[in-house]
């Protein structure tokens, strides 16, 4: 569908021209038309669908058709500073030709940007993007009217409770007025964000988009390995040559950490990029990785709904993701632009039963790539023999991002330090 076929106002239609967008994406074409009609939704698409553009659009039109008016109208939440940054930008190019302002709210800035925030929250921006935790930081220091806003959109919902920003959200859905349209978008579909959208949506509208497979540009492989032949296998991979736009992805940040360290002994360029760094070194490390001063981007899955790089080469996945979407979402970042693009996962005995759901997924067996032979023999592949222990670990984990999309336990929080404490230490052994 063309977007001059939707009922979207003129000026926001000039911006799509402007910017070279001509056809909506599926996502696009169901949401907005509902969004428009100021209706209730929850939405379950994935990153890379065009999910930021079918809230912003509609958003603007009912904003124009509105009328102006002073104070903040809108509050889009998202989970991470680089989404929130992403959207910012999406905002900025979709507005051009509208007369509203937006200010953008996340932490780890210095205090100049502290000061630009709450001036942005105070003066009444038209629409204010946020994540949860630095928007109740200027929530709790002074006041702020919201006694304006009509629309509240939250962005990878699912990824915020896992987060732990179940409070946060709902002490900001308090302050709200109770008359406004609240929008849902979720990567996944849990108990958890149906519960969630159960106490602040009315009578939504559903609307789901079936998780896409990986382009066919992508080739994916993997080696089946011991975890200690796994950083063997990335010095290897890089023996006779060097390393160019790679990401490299791990499930914690400890681990991340650990994996970094072992890159850098082993000579290579590597930088790490994980939710306890400050947002200026954040910025200096996509900075250096984008201009290539970076060869290895070590990540948590922070980036891989975070980073918008056209040119990644190489994506791998140091451990199986836990979710069908993570892979989904992490080897996504390659093979952008109508590029091509390869993706290598490092499967360990305890992950082969996960990385057969991968491939149950994709209805294909992935390419299983010989371990170099100096690094040993790797174990067989049978995932079917791991399934009562890898079943068992997922059960665990989601129990515990139940809880903390509640609030976490004493108790929980010093499980999840040992959780860390053992990625860490494999990786360490690596």
């Amino acid at each position: 569908m063309k977007f001059e076929e939707l009922d979207l106002c003129d000026e926001v239609l000039e911006g799509l021209r402007a910017m070279n967008f001509t056809d909506a994406t599926p996502v696009q074409e169901h949401a907005i038309p509902v969004i428009l009609k100021k209706r209730d939704v929850i939405a379950c698409a994935q990153t890379g669908t065009g999910k930021t553009a079918a809230f912003i659009l509609p958003l603007l039109h009912n904003l124009q058709t509105d009328g102006q008016g002073q104070g903040i109208k809108a509050i889009i939440m998202a989970p991470t500073r680089e989404l929130a940054q992403q959207i910012d930008q999406q905002m900025e190019g979709f507005s051009y030709f509208l007369p509203f302002s937006s200010v953008a709210v996340y932490g780890g800035n210095d205090s100049q940007a502290w000061d630009v925030q709450r001036r942005g929250l105070q003066k009444g921006a038209d629409v204010v993007i946020a994540t949860p935790g630095r928007l109740l930081q200027h929530l709790n220091l002074y006041p702020i009217d919201f006694s304006q806003v009509k629309y509240f959109i939250l962005d990878e919902a699912d990824r915020m409770l896992d987060m732990g920003f179940f409070d946060d959200i709902m002490q900001v859905v308090n302050r709200l007025p109770k008359e406004r349209q609240t929008i849902m978008f979720s990567a996944t579909m849990p108990p958890k964000i149906k519960q969630l959208a159960k106490t602040i949506l009315r009578e939504p509208e559903e609307i789901r988009i079936a998780i896409s497979r990986p382009p066919e540009s992508i080739m994916q492989t993997a080696f089946i390995c011991h975890e200690s032949q796994k950083a063997g296998i990335i010095k290897n991979l890089f023996s006779t040559q060097e390393p160019n736009k790679v990401i490299l992805f791990s499930g914690s940040k400890l681990k991340v950490k650990e994996i970094t360290k072992t890159l850098r002994h082993m000579g290579f360029s590597a930088g790490e990029m994980h939710s306890d760094l400050e947002q200026a070194q954040r910025d200096h490390v996509m900075h250096e990785f984008k201009n290539s001063r970076i060869s290895i981007l070590v990540a948590t899955d922070i980036v891989s709904r975070g980073i918008d790089i056209d040119d990644i080469t190489l994506v791998i996945n140091y451990d199986v993701p836990r979710e069908v979407e993570d892979y989904v979402h992490r080897i996504g970042r390659t093979a952008r632009a109508g590029e091509e693009g390869m993706s290598i996962t490092l499967v360990s005995e305890d992950e082969q039963f996960r990385f057969k759901q991968i491939e149950d997924f994709l209805g294909k067996d992935i390419y299983k790539i010989p371990i170099p032979v100096e690094l040993g023999e790797g174990p067989a592949y049978e995932p079917e023999k791991h399934k009562v222990r890898a079943s068992g670990k997922s059960g665990r984990n989601r129990k515990s991002r139940s809880r903390k999309g509640n609030g976490t336990s004493k108790g929980n929080r010093n499980k999840k330090q040992n959780d860390k404490q053992k990625n860490g230490n494999a990786a360490q052994q690596a």
